[in-house]
């Protein structure tokens, strides 16, 4: 693949297009980023930076100082036309109005050199997030932390390297410039990636003011560019849906299974592409507790682990109340929605079935899984280390249980020797060798995974001005599926004294 290293990418044409422009005014707003001051390229994402062709990795001084103008929005390169798009949406349940683009700019689209090698997708978005202003910014000042844009950074990339569809992040450039929040913090703009940034909200906006004509050259277009398949169906719109509550069923299956917490999923952060969006007070689960959130400002609970799938039923039903002008029969559009709870399920039950290495289905594999989950609740066992954990178990029920294994469940253990027994008979019943089964339970089960205390590690020395560990930690992430037993630290349990993730939406 041809790679674009250029000295001064300010200054000619990458090649940026902005489609999303021929929808009309009413879709956006032309805006023109605020820059950073004495901008840094302080992070790059290698594998992001070659979905497009370009290679950000340049120890160059001069090179690298033109990506760090370019993307803070400092500088931009020629033919690039920024928008910020205007959206709506649900927040913690109620109609909050029109929200849109409130610190992200939208630089354009570019080419995928090479399609097969990217998904499939030939085209990808670039969004400047935390650029300054825009006409969407309501309250806040357009500017993000470096704090949250180095767990945001973090994350889009350990999703992507977990097999989770997420947007992605391409690089991290910092500067001096103070932002206040609970307190003092430097600015930062990450640029993200994504085949689309189209949300549930982008329908929801338009449907619920009535601008129906708009909400067809929307759906029509987000067809187009998403699922074009759709186009060919008796009714397209349904179709479109309907592709939506699959891709959002699988996805939620995907979450659950590593323990991904997203922390506010209101339907102006859902993917009409299924895809991850917008990472702020998330969290990967350490003990289990299905009733967790790691949001502050969510005092209910409403986004917590146990309840994303429900959740992300909700929302469904939101988009399409929002279709429905399109759809025409109210009935249509509910018997899609109410095909996600199947769809999860059994996306659910399969990854589960694979993460604990039981093989084809048996009748009585339901009530092993749920049992395991009950032990695991029971004792708060971490997520990751008891699934990773489990993988060196023999079959032979003579044999002792891992030490590892068995201290995770130390509170409460009766429950889990009962569990082992019945999983050991069900492993020989399937009559496959113990290390094979190994194998593939380590090839579901990470032992990596962006825990808190260690994002919280990386912020404070980057905050001190030294990225070194937070690029280890990004290699680290880059292969969550490997032993890595030189990284076995940041494979632990978190410390004892370690605070527990006391996130919000500023995070």
């Amino acid at each position: 693949m041809e790679t674009c290293s250029l000295p001064t990418p300010n200054r000619v044409d990458l090649g940026f297009d902005q489609p999303y422009r021929s929808l009309g005014s009413e879709f956006f707003s032309p805006v023109r980023p605020m820059g950073l001051p004495a901008p840094r390229l302080s992070l790059v994402s290698e594998d992001a930076s070659r979905l497009l062709g370009l290679h950000l990795g340049s120890t160059h001084p001069e090179t690298q100082q033109a990506w760090a103008e370019l993307f803070s929005g400092t500088t931009l390169p020629a033919g690039c036309d920024p928008i910020s798009t205007v959206y709506s949406g649900h927040q913690f349940g109620n109609w909050a109005g029109q929200l849109g683009d409130g610190r992200a700019h939208l630089l354009g689209e570019l080419d995928a050199p090479d399609a097969t090698q990217n998904c499939g997708h030939a085209r990808w978005e670039v969004q400047l997030k935390g650029a300054g202003l825009t006409p969407y910014s309501r309250h806040g000042d357009g500017r993000a932390v470096l704090r949250s844009s180095i767990r945001e950074f973090l994350c889009s990339e350990a999703m992507w390297h977990l097999g989770i569809p997420t947007t992605r992040a391409l690089c991290l450039v910092t500067s001096s410039l103070p932002v206040a929040r609970e307190r003092m913090e430097t600015a930062a703009v990450v640029t993200r990636l994504a085949p689309s940034f189209i949300r549930f909200g982008h329908f929801e906006h338009f449907s619920y003011s009535g601008r129906h004509a708009a909400l067809r050259r929307l759906a029509d277009w987000t067809i187009a560019r998403i699922d074009p398949a759709c186009a060919d169906a008796a009714n397209p719109v349904l179709a479109l849906l309907q592709g939506v509550v699959a891709r959002t069923a699988r996805l939620m299956a995907q979450w659950q299974c590593v323990g991904f917490i997203h922390g506010v999923m209101n339907t102006d952060n859902m993917s009409m592409l299924g895809w991850t969006l917008d990472y702020g007070p998330f969290a990967f689960m350490d003990g289990f507790d299905p009733a967790h959130t790691p949001n502050t400002t969510d005092r209910s609970g409403r986004y917590a682990w146990g309840r994303q799938p429900a959740i992300a039923r909700w929302n469904l039903l939101a988009l399409a109340q929002a279709l429905l002008p399109l759809i025409g029969d109210p009935r249509l559009a509910i018997d899609a929605v109410e095909a996600f709870e199947p769809q999860f399920s059994q996306a659910m039950r399969a990854q589960l079935q694979d993460k604990l290495g039981l093989g084809a289905p048996q009748g009585g594999d339901d009530a092993l899984v749920d049992a395991w989950l009950a032990a695991m609740a029971e004792n708060q066992a971490d997520w990751t280390l008891s699934f990773r954990l489990l993988s060196p178990l023999s079959a032979n029920p003579g044999s002792p249980i891992p030490e590892a294994l068995q201290s995770l469940f130390a509170t409460r253990p009766q429950r889990f020797h009962t569990w082992v027994a019945e999983y050991r008979q069900r492993l020989q019943q399937q009559g496959r060798a113990d290390a094979e089964r190994k194998l593939a339970m380590d090839l579901v089960n990470p032992r990596f995974v962006l825990r808190h205390h260690l994002a919280q590690d990386v912020i404070a020395q980057a905050e001190a001005g030294d990225f070194s560990a937070t690029r280890e930690l990004m290699a680290v992430l880059r292969h969550p599926y490997a032993e890595q037993p030189e990284h076995a630290a940041y494979a632990a349990a978190p410390p004892q004294d370690a605070e527990a993730p006391a996130l919000s939406c500023s995070s």
